[in-house]
């Protein structure tokens, strides 16, 4: 395979991956699958939430991929969809995990105008603590933060978490 092709094949991926998530975060994560997501949307007691399952079930195509690819002679463009796959997964756990939830300890504060419109737009979307009536399921990119409370507002902040009390861990 020209490598310019499979450069391009892997950046597509990591593209199309955030309609993926997208889909996955919407319809399955609030849907069918909110028995392990709700515990991302309550306050996290510990290390681990149920919800980091999911992190294990969306690295098995990427790993079967990579498999194919490298191990058992399947097309080489597998290798790069697994490998996309796999990037996606760690901007992901880069700017969910660490940036947004800082489920490390660390200093990095958003200043950039993209980094404030990303962690903005996901802690609305945990601001509802429903399966339904949340807003903004994709991650690397966001609607604007006054369209996702417009949004709330409109559905008159159904599910929208009560403030905080002090001393309240947050997730």
């Amino acid at each position: 395979m020209p490598w310019p092709f499979g450069i391009a094949l892997f950046l597509a991926t990591i593209l199309a991956m955030e309609g993926v998530a997208y889909a996955a975060h919407r319809w399955v994560m609030h849907g069918p699958g909110w028995f392990l997501h709700a515990s991302h949307h309550r306050p996290r007691a510990g290390n681990w939430e149920l919800n980091d399952l999911y992190a294990a079930i969306f690295a098995i195509p990427s790993i079967v991929l990579l498999l194919g690819g490298v191990q058992l002679g399947w097309w080489p463009g597998f290798t790069r969809i697994g490998a996309g796959i796999a990037a996606y997964g760690a901007i992901y756990f880069g700017f969910h995990d660490l940036i947004v939830h800082r489920r490390l300890p660390h200093r990095y504060v958003a200043r950039w105008r993209y980094m404030k419109r990303i962690v903005q737009a996901h802690r609305i979307h945990h601001a509802v603590e429903t399966k339904d009536g949340a807003v903004s399921y994709g991650f690397l990119w966001a609607p604007r933060p006054e369209a996702l409370k417009a949004e709330l507002k409109r559905r008159e902040r159904a599910g929208v978490r009560a403030p905080a009390t002090p001393g309240e861990a947050t997730s």
